[in-house]
């Protein structure tokens, strides 16, 4: 997926965007997208000219995930309930705040 140059040694060598796109792979084999749509959205990302028709696609695909990411954080509330103080403090200390905060806003679309 990402294209290099090849220096006099023949080491490889990668421009700022590849390095930028390396980061978006990253992230997204982190929510476990398949290559095949992290390669997808690469292209979507790089084209200057988006139709209407992939940008609903996109949206879609978005607000499914939010929905799996729903379905996913109702299963783990009750459990959170039925979990001891102290396991809920070391819990909360493994959440970043930006997961909570995910969390959080997840919900809020749910309610």
């Amino acid at each position: 997926m990402l294209k290099a140059e090849r220096s006099k040694s023949n080491y490889r060598m990668y421009s700022e965007q590849a390095i930028y796109d390396l980061k978006f792979i990253e992230e997204c084999k982190k929510i476990h997208l398949p290559l095949e749509e992290i390669k997808r959205k690469l292209d979507i990302n790089k084209s200057n000219s988006l139709k209407s028709a992939e940008v609903e696609k996109h949206v879609d695909e978005v607000t499914k995930q939010i929905q799996q990411l729903r379905t996913e954080i109702s299963a783990i509330l009750p459990l959170l309930e039925q979990l001891e103080d102290q396991q809920k403090s070391d819990l909360s200390k493994k959440l970043t705040k930006e997961s909570s905060a995910l969390m959080q806003s997840v919900l809020s679309l749910t309610s």
